[in-house]
């Protein structure tokens, strides 16, 4: 198996507070948040759905997240997942230790973010 790139390990370790943050605002479908991903980053970050749909279900046993069924017409039927209030507690928990791990990050490299 070849070693994981540190790209891939950052991916996989801010999957969560990535999926919570685009849920804060509306209920969205796996391919709607898979490319919002993609375009809020700029391309820099990129999750393939097949990846993505094991962390949506994680994320929801655990009561972070809810989804249910949309059918629209002349569209296939959509799973939205809307963030709960246990999931906003965890978003606030999560984004508050990003912003602590970038600074200290940022202390010890001598990189400023933007």
């Amino acid at each position: 198996m070849p070693p994981t790139s540190p790209d891939q390990e950052w991916k996989k370790g801010s999957a969560e507070l990535l999926v919570l943050s685009l849920l804060e605002d509306q209920p969205r479908h796996g391919y709607d948040i898979s490319k919002m991903i993609q375009l809020r980053s700029q391309g820099f970050l990129r999750f393939h759905v097949t990846s993505l749909y094991p962390l949506l279900y994680k994320l929801e046993e655990r009561g972070w997240i809810e989804g249910h069924w949309v059918e629209k017409p002349e569209q296939r039927r959509r799973r939205y997942y809307a963030l709960t209030q246990e999931g906003r507690k965890v978003l606030r928990a999560q984004r508050k230790s990003w912003r602590e791990f970038v600074t200290a990050m940022g202390r010890v490299t001598g990189v400023e973010h933007a």
